[in-house]
């Protein structure tokens, strides 16, 4: 399915009857990310899967996609549905995207899984590296591509997850520069959200890869100290869809089928 907003075309999917649950994916990924999932989570509720702009079928709405142009855009996805209360998962940038929903429309979320993500903002040496990452696109994006991805999964697993880390790298291949850079862009300058761990009045559960190359484990477990947020550990990196796939899976329905209680301490 096809939307337009703001002269911008935005792929989605939806199936599924039930409660809402909307899947948003990370960076250089697309809702194809969550297709088996989806399946899954489907048998027993409606289940929304967007492009964020940029990404797969959806087109760019300029230079610098912020994390609130995602979720405004996300937002116009779900209207268009006629839906009102949903549960988000969101991997790594789907994650910040789901914050930044949280923040502007806290009364339409009923959940929130952050999968392989963080509350917090850019440190100044994340900002350079992003910078640094924006030149080497200008230069050849592709390279940038090929050499991203398998740094996503912990070390062990790019040799075991070879054909995944392909199937991504050609997806991630079609994406136009402008579209990489502008999420670059806007992951530079997202907000710190850890405020929410503490006032959301609906669940937060996190999922950590223990190896994930990119974020960085104790500040993932020192921003939930004393929160309300509900810690879920993997043993492997940044692809728990795919490096552990049944365990998030059963994680997941879970918690969509009964969210735990907000409660305080870690």
């Amino acid at each position: 399915m096809n939307l337009l907003h703001k002269n911008t075309n935005v792929h989605f999917t939806s199936i599924g009857k039930g409660n809402a649950v909307v899947l948003l994916h990370g960076f250089l990924e697309n809702s194809a990310m969550w297709n088996e999932i989806a399946n899954i989570l489907s048998k027993r509720n409606r289940v929304i899967c967007i492009d964020l702009l940029g990404h797969g079928q959806t087109g760019n709405l300029g230079y610098i996609h912020s994390m609130e142009d995602q979720a405004n855009m996300v937002n116009a996805v779900l209207n268009h549905l006629r839906l009102r209360k949903y549960i988000f998962v969101g991997h790594s940038m789907g994650g910040y995207v789901a914050l930044a929903f949280a923040k502007l429309f806290p009364e339409s979320v009923k959940g929130l899984c952050l999968m392989n993500s963080t509350a917090l903002p850019d440190s100044e040496e994340k900002k350079l590296s992003r910078d640094r990452a924006i030149k080497a696109i200008k230069k050849n994006h592709k390279t940038f591509v090929r050499v991203a991805i398998p740094m996503l999964f912990s070390e062990k697993n790019r040799e075991i997850y070879l054909k995944e880390i392909e199937q991504i790298t050609q997806e991630a291949l079609e994406l136009s520069p402008q579209g990489i850079i502008a999420a670059l862009e806007g992951m530079k300058i997202r907000k710190n959200q850890t405020s929410l761990y503490k006032t959301a009045n609906f669940p937060i559960q996190m999922i950590i890869g223990k190896q994930d190359p990119a974020l960085d484990y104790d500040s993932l477990i020192s921003q939930t100290k004393n929160t309300k947020v509900n810690v879920i550990e993997f043993p492997d990196g940044h692809m728990s869809h795919i490096e552990n796939k049944n365990d998030l899976t059963e994680t997941l329905t879970s918690f969509i089928k009964k969210p735990p209680s907000p409660q305080r301490g870690n």
